[in-house]
């Protein structure tokens, strides 16, 4: 099973390979639910084990739910050939150099747990002993690290005395001297694993009085399954969206209850529309993860099994009892994940939904999820802007991943800028040998020798180098080398086949490719990539920054087509928010001021609409999905991107403007603007709006003087330039 990896995942595995090199000991990986954790980990696994000798992985999982099996057999799926073990291999064969070993930690530590007899612990222990004496050096992975903090488990840490512990969690306890690799939220929803957003209680009337709490919160959970079911039948996609029900730990008056409402809808086991997943019962579980498994609820108590993978899960309904219990943000993030990884640029589908009356849950999802989680209800299009519309750009739908063969090209006209590289190859050799490059066939390393009275850097500056050379031998430097492209890919989110592809058609004899700077023997190959590491990776990130070497493709054309505003959509606000004031000049009725995600910019554009006696109405554009208003440009690796205006204005003089906002400018006049693509979008929107007669520009603040200003004709960063003015005197 061949996966395409994310950006943030090879970041994650480049950042977890350049830890392994640190003197730290302890590295936390720090990632939501819906990440693709075991991915990252697997793969990383996969390729420090090629890289280093003598090595021995040691994956710790939790005790519930068999979670080692899953993991081991993830490995199994996405790494072809890797050498996996369980606790019951380990008892029979020991350890042994590459293994990936998953253990459960319980059958270790757990009192009275028949996994291990003593004399088996002894073997255990033994095995350890004979791994050790062999030279065998244990890293250790330590999986929802936030369930095993206890003394035990860290008894059996020691056992491997392992200089390399990744402890990976959503909510990681804070360690002491740790490397700390944080995957951001935003990225993992940026690619589309899980979804743009929770959406709490929606529709709920704001002073709610039930008799029935089970009644108010399901009906309003199957009426959401139901809108979900008909959207995805509508898209032709094989989705059958899932509810889970949560009841308190000792509930089985609850239980029963639920039972009840669900067989009054014809909700039943016997159909096999009910699923439950208690620890005395279990029903309709198998397959259940699957797309349009049948199961459309399924009832479950606090514990659910650690790790349970159901991406259909897009409904949670949080029953409460009397008594308090402690939010676990795992429970949310079994309705997080993403079915088949991809957003479907809809807000419906793209968010999950959580219904309770439990207020402190609610608070704990807020502060956990911050401006993840929020109040929503359905908000309608007023009747006046019902016919208005833009020409909007879409991509074409070309997947267009990282081109390798883009990236070859950048490369070799990088080679050719900087050292001159001809397409007669007989001279390539010595140009780059000018440069510094080496050839030797054997594989150096340099080391100092001489005297120094004191330590410092410019003592031991003035040492003679000394190289040592050592033969090549493939299979010992085999490992070297892959450690050694892999590490040059990264660097350029490029995965490691990708990279050896480029580098052997860049430099290997026998491969035909247009673009050749050398053609040396796979042996020679092996000592150039490893002798010339950090030259290599230089030149290629250089490379692939070059503004100069801008190569065009034949750019997939862009399609167009008139576009209104949505005539319904979902409004999310902060409930928690002092000021609730509905914005009058909106395009939507009951669209307030508390309306949330908004950047600090936007909420201040949004307060001068509203107050400005020379806007009519404005509208706010989503930032996603085929329903709203996008301009396509393309970036450096001619890769389309698409690009969504913040704001539709109308003004009382009829005019319509575009705005996109930004990041302010300091009191100093630095730029606060993070957007890489400021220049790009303020250029396509300036051909945009001469092209449809329209007007437009970006709205940034200048926290100097506290005011608003806006750029429209030539766009610049210096905020004292004459090409911002004040808004009010524009707009």
């Amino acid at each position: 099973m061949d996966i395409t990896l994310a950006n943030f995942q090879i970041k994650a595995i480049a950042d977890l390979t350049a830890a392994m090199e640190q003197p730290n000991r302890d590295i936390i990986l720090r990632s939501c639910t819906g990440s693709g954790k075991t991915i990252i980990l697997t793969h990383f696994m996969d390729e420090y084990l090629k890289g280093n000798h003598k090595t021995v992985f040691v994956w710790l999982t939790p005790g519930k739910g068999n979670l080692e099996e899953q993991s081991k057999e993830k490995m199994d799926r996405y790494i072809h050939g890797s050498q996996t073990k369980l606790l019951s291999d380990i008892m029979t064969a020991g350890f042994e150099e590459n293994d990936a070993c998953f253990i459960n930690w319980e059958k270790l530590t757990k009192k009275g747990n028949t996994a291990l007899k003593d004399s088996e612990r002894t073997n255990f222990i033994e095995h350890i002993r004979n791994a050790r004496d062999n030279d065998l050096s244990f890293k250790i992975v330590v999986d929802e690290s936030h369930q095993n903090d206890t003394i035990k488990a860290d008894d059996i840490i020691d056992l491997f005395q392992s200089d390399k512990i990744i402890r990976c969690s959503a909510t990681p306890k804070n360690y002491k001297d740790a490397v700390l690799i944080d995957i951001p939220e935003e990225d993992v929803i940026a690619e589309g694993l899980i979804k743009k957003l929770l959406i709490i209680n929606e529709n709920f009337e704001q002073h709610i009085s039930v008799d029935d709490q089970i009644t108010y919160l399901l009906d309003r959970a199957i009426a959401k399954q139901r809108e979900l079911h008909s959207e995805f039948l509508n898209r032709k996609e094989e989705i059958n969206p899932l509810i889970i029900v949560q009841i308190p730990n000792k509930s089985d008056a609850l239980l029963d209850r639920v039972e009840e409402y669900f067989e009054s809808k014809g909700i039943t086991y016997e159909n096999n529309a009910l699923a439950v997943w208690l620890s005395d019962k279990k029903q309709n579980l198998e397959d259940i993860e699957k797309p349009n498994a049948e199961p459309i609820a399924v009832i479950i108590k606090q514990a659910v099994a650690t790790g349970w993978d159901c991406p259909r899960a897009q409904i949670l309904v949080k029953l409460r009892d009397n008594m308090s219990e402690t939010f676990e943000i795992q429970t949310i993030g079994r309705i997080r994940r993403m079915p088949e990884a991809k957003h479907f640029e809809s807000d419906l589908l793209d968010s999950c939904y959580l219904y309770t009356l439990d207020e402190k849950f609610t608070e704990s999802v807020k502060l956990s999820l911050g401006k993840g989680a929020l109040d929503a209800y359905k908000v309608f299009l007023k009747p006046e802007h019902r016919f208005f519309s833009l020409i909007s750009e879409y991509k074409t739908d070309v997947p267009y991943p990282r081109d390798a063969k883009l990236s070859l090209k950048v490369i070799y006209k990088y080679f050719e800028k900087k050292y001159h590289v001809k397409s007669d190859i007989s001279k390539n050799k010595a140009l780059l040998e000018a440069y510094g490059y080496s050839f030797s066939e054997d594989i150096i390393d340099y080391t100092k020798s001489g005297f120094v009275s004191t330590l410092s850097k410019e003592n031991i500056a003035e040492l003679n180098d000394i190289s040592i050379h050592e033969a090549l031998n493939t299979h010992k430097h085999g490992k070297e080398y892959h450690h050694c492209v892999a590490e040059i890919g990264y660097k350029v989110n490029l995965d490691y086949n990708s990279t050896n592809t480029i580098v052997r058609k860049l430099f290997l004899k026998g491969l035909r490719c247009e673009f050749k700077i050398l053609k040396i023997e796979t042996r020679e190959l092996y000592a150039f990539i490893i002798n010339n590491k950090h030259l290599l990776v230089e030149d290629v990130r250089n490379a692939m920054a070059d503004e100069s070497l801008q190569l065009t493709l034949a750019i997939p054309k862009k399609t167009e087509k008139p576009i209104g505003f949505p005539l319904e959509m979902i409004f999310t606000y902060d409930g928690t928010a002092k000021s609730q004031t509905e914005f009058s000049k909106n395009v939507y009725k009951g669209y307030l001021s508390s309306a949330e995600k908004r950047s600090l910019p936007e909420k201040l554009f949004e307060r001068y609409c509203e107050n400005s006696k020379n806007v009519q109405w404005f509208y706010k554009n989503g930032d996603k999905g085929i329903e709203y208003f996008s301009i396509v440009y393309t970036d450096n690796f001619e890769k389309q991107k698409s690009f969504y205006p913040d704001y539709v204005i109308g003004t009382t003089d009829g005019k319509v403007w575009i705005i996109e906002t930004k990041g302010g400018f300091t009191k100093s006049g630095d730029s606060e603007d993070i957007d890489k693509f400021t220049v790009k979008k303020f250029n396509v929107l300036k051909s945009y709006t001469d092209k449809y007669n329209l007007l437009g520009g970006v709205v940034r603040q200048d926290k100097q003087s506290g005011e608003l200003c806006i750029c429209t004709e030539t766009y610049s960063d210096n905020i004292k330039s004459n090409n911002w003015k004040l808004l009010s005197d524009v707009l």
